[in-house]
């Protein structure tokens, strides 16, 4: 791999891992119809470990006081003076966290009759001949972030009027995350994980805003319960990655890691942008557009048993 598809890899990562169109389903889509395949497992956990690096860069603040916040609570918890009611919502913030992640585990239930994980599934959609999934996926992505911001519209902002000018006080929707919030959000991330096409932040942050969560408390829980996810991904395929023998140079592997982490900060501040000044529906109109576009294109696969693209043969 040289250095320019090195970084060519690290965009795409950086931009699509954050944006709420999918990393996965892009990914997927690229392999595809370009034949791109990541040079090993190796460099994919370099790339997620670059996007892990820009959330980080990006809320290391917020991070700094949950970790801080964490080992208070501990603490209370074993000197007994935790006490649910009189969390601050920093503490409360690590408590959702917490309740928010438990789902994953749902991936690594069997699935009767199959002898596969429900992970082993999710990897076998991603990587099968077909692309009908990732174009439904997508548009299911469109139809979420449409009902995110159909709810976000039902909790009026307040606002203070100077003369003959209204401005905008605060955003409307709740500040803080209940259990119920939590567990929402962490099954909806967790069909994310299993569906290529489907945006792990799209879903999160649309089912923030359909509970009530106003738009940047709910954005900031949809990046912040990335940071274990993201983390917990890439020490999972670290451990099938030391079997593989290193193809990969230092320059390439250094210019992924920069270019996705640029990349992943300038699109965590792009979409930031977009939700307070409501323009969220760009993304709607992408992925509905490019996932009726692959759902066509798989159909004439099936049909016809060739790539439209490439001119290859399938085998389904």
């Amino acid at each position: 791999m040289t250095v320019l598809q090195a970084i060519i890899q690290g965009i795409i990562q950086g931009a699509t891992e954050f944006l709420p169109v999918s990393s996965s389903g892009h990914l997927s889509l690229a392999q595809h119809f370009m034949n791109v395949q990541l040079p090993s497992l190796l460099f994919d956990v370099i790339l997620h470990l670059g996007t892990l690096v820009a959330v980080l860069i990006v809320y290391y603040k917020l991070v700094g006081r949950l970790i801080c916040e964490f080992i208070f609570m501990i603490g209370d918890i074993f000197t007994g003076k935790f006490k649910w009611s009189k969390m601050n919502p920093d503490r409360r913030m690590v408590i959702m966290l917490i309740i928010g992640l438990i789902p994953l585990f749902l991936l690594f239930l069997p699935i009767p009759g199959t002898g596969m994980k429900i992970k082993n599934f999710a990897d076998k959609l991603a990587t099968d001949s077909g692309i009908v999934v990732e174009g439904c996926s997508l548009i299911m992505t469109a139809i979420l972030l449409s009902l995110g911001i159909i709810a976000s519209k039902k909790t009026p902002a307040r606002y203070t009027i100077h003369g003959n000018r209204k401005t905008v006080k605060s955003e409307g929707g709740r500040r803080q995350f209940n259990v119920v919030d939590a567990i929402t959000v962490g099954i909806t991330q967790c069909f994310a994980a299993v569906f290529p096409g489907l945006s792990r932040s799209g879903s999160t942050l649309s089912a923030g805003l359909m509970r009530g969560i106003n738009r940047q408390t709910a954005l900031d829980y949809s990046f912040v319960i990335g940071i274990p996810s993201i983390l917990a991904a890439a020490v999972l395929e670290l451990k099938d990655a030391v079997n593989e023998p290193m193809t990969i140079g230092i320059a390439p592997i250094i210019a992924g890691i920069i270019s996705s982490a640029i990349v992943g900060f300038l699109a965590i501040k792009l979409l930031k942008w977009m939700v307070t000044t409501n323009k969220l529906h760009v993304f709607v109109a992408y992925t509905f557009i490019l996932g009726a576009i692959v759902i066509i294109l798989g159909i004439i696969e099936h049909s016809t048993g060739v790539n439209p693209i490439t001119g290859m043969a399938i085998n389904f």
